[in-house]
């Protein structure tokens, strides 16, 4: 087939025109733009091997055998979880809401969600304290009733959520807004009620959304420090994470310190790679990758 011009006739080229740009870019730009992000990789890298290079195997197998170090990482593993699923249950209609940025007072909501994820943590750790705290807002209330929540598990976890939380919800909000009206359209014209629409159309479609959200939200509340130190304390075996032992072993043990940080980032590496990977294969394997 030809395109007939004035003058001449000209081939019609079947060579993409993305193709025909990458050929003709030359090569140094893109080992450029290689070399120039080399040194913040190096930046991230460089702490992370020397962490490693420092203790050995054998270190961390004895460390492991400590009560202090097994009791931070079951308060840890424990309070982390606790807080993914209670981040499900409570953030996940606010992120919905959210999705909608024609709702009411929605800048206001969505301002208020990023507030915990700028804020110092010792900040939020206060804020929390004069709220519940046994002479705070609301604590007075709980005291009354026989709970406190200061200095326990249930402050491990509620620091946790307040500062992780955020990341859950606001991945979920734009997972449930990429949903396309049309099928939610239609699903209600097929008689589907907003329930049944949001449990069969909305979260099928932003499974991986959500899926990220609490990966993130997990990795950030195992992860937590300062809101849990001034909120919850530090008492081993009962309100004692792993960044709070690394704390405290810097000053007593340096092996506990290291031997915490190396599972730390380990099990977080660990996981962030194993959801990617299920993601990047899940994405390959869709119908909607293979058309292209």
């Amino acid at each position: 087939m030809a395109v007939i011009s004035r003058d001449k006739t000209y081939p019609k080229t079947t060579r993409p025109v993305s193709s025909a740009l990458n050929r003709s870019r030359p090569r140094w730009t893109k080992d450029a733009w290689q070399l120039l992000s080399l040194p913040f990789v190096l930046f991230i890298v460089i702490p992370l091997i020397a962490l490693f290079s420092r203790i050995t195997l054998a270190d961390v197998l004895v460390t492991l055998q400590q009560e202090q170090a097994q009791q931070a990482i079951r308060v840890s593993l424990t309070t982390s979880l606790t807080t993914v699923l209670v981040t499900l249950l409570l953030g996940t209609p606010v992120a919905y809401h959210l999705s909608h940025p024609q709702a009411r007072f929605h800048r206001v909501l969505d301002t208020l969600i990023d507030l915990p994820t700028v804020l110092p943590p010792a900040v939020a750790g206060l804020s929390l304290l004069v709220a519940f705290g046994r002479r705070g807002l609301l604590g007075e209330w709980f005291t009354i009733l026989g709970f406190t929540i200061p200095f326990t598990p249930v402050a491990v976890i509620m620091a946790q959520t307040f500062i992780a939380a955020p990341l859950y919800i606001k991945a979920a909000a734009l997972g449930f807004a990429s949903v396309d009206a049309e099928l939610k359209r239609a699903a209600s014209m097929d008689g589907a009620g907003r329930w049944q629409v949001f449990r069969f159309v909305i979260v099928p479609m932003s499974w991986m959304a959500l899926l990220g959200g609490c990966v993130l939200t997990w990795a950030r509340a195992l992860g937590e420090f300062g809101a849990t130190i001034i909120f919850a304390g530090n008492f081993p075996g009962r309100t004692q994470t792993m960044p709070l032992a690394i704390y405290l072993g810097f000053e007593i043990d340096l092996n506990v310190a290291l031997t915490l940080s190396v599972i730390l980032v380990g099990l977080s590496f660990a996981i962030l790679i194993l959801v990617k990977r299920f993601l990047h294969n899940h994405i390959e394997a869709s119908p909607a990758s293979e058309e292209y």
